[in-house]
């Protein structure tokens, strides 16, 4: 530790609890400290990313916004396992839909996350990189699921440096593959957990369907997520 507060977060030792949830809108992280924790207080607004801390059911846990993209996450999420102490990070998260057995509104939870991304070429690996969750967040947040009704899929996601994607085929590809949806953060996100030894998990509402058209307004992508965010809390 010892290297807080940083260019990117003002938080100081010990204002973030060992679990953090992060969503990337910064905007659907003060919702949820306003809406679950019991007496959050403000930790960092650095950049307008919001971060708070309080109670969940009288355990201690931590939101703040992630951005979009792997640089974004990838900054925040490093600082959170190595500056400042972080155990268990939990992107909850909006992703398209590329499955047709996916509709808007459903809870997917990233096993695996595919990638575009050059991310992991600072890693110097004599191969190709396979990033996945936290196989105890993982199996946990089934059962809390399944106990809160709430359906989910689990399987492997693609995440993409790209969102207006000049290969028209690209799609089409990942789907041929068996990838489930398109979100931009989660392979960061299971790299850094794994180089720092720490637990990460991608869970995604599907926000819209690429091949559908079907999708959410930008407030109900804000404010609407409630089963995700409701799964992810009993995690803490």
């Amino acid at each position: 530790m010892g290297n807080t507060p940083t260019a990117h977060n003002a938080a100081q030792q010990g204002d973030f609890a060992k679990t953090v949830l992060m969503p990337g809108d910064p905007l659907r992280a003060k919702y949820i400290a306003e809406t679950y924790l019991e007496n959050p207080r403000q930790v960092t607004a650095v950049r307008n990313m919001l971060g708070y801390t309080g109670t969940y059911k009288g355990k201690e846990i931590s939101v703040m916004g992630g951005g979009m993209g792997m640089p974004s996450i990838g900054i925040y999420s490093y600082e959170l396992f190595n500056f400042y102490d972080v155990d268990n990070i939990i992107r909850i998260g909006s992703a398209g839909a590329l499955s047709d057995n996916l509709k808007v509104m459903d809870l997917v939870i990233g096993m695996g996350a595919c990638t575009d991304s050059n991310y992991a070429a600072q890693f110097g690996m004599p191969g190709t990189f396979a990033p996945i969750a936290d196989y105890g967040l993982l199996s946990r947040a089934v059962d809390t699921a399944k106990e809160q009704g709430v359906n989910v899929v689990v399987g492997n996601v693609l995440s993409s440096d790209a969102f207006y994607n000049a290969n028209k085929n690209a799609n089409d590809l990942w789907k041929s593959m068996g990838v489930l949806c398109i979100e931009m953060e989660a392979a960061a996100l299971y790299m850094n957990a794994a180089k720092a030894k720490k637990k990460a998990l991608c869970m995604l509402t599907i926000s819209d369907h690429i091949y559908t058209g079907e999708a959410l307004s930008a407030e109900e992508r804000q404010v609407g997520f409630h089963k995700m965010m409701e799964v992810a809390l009993e995690l803490a």
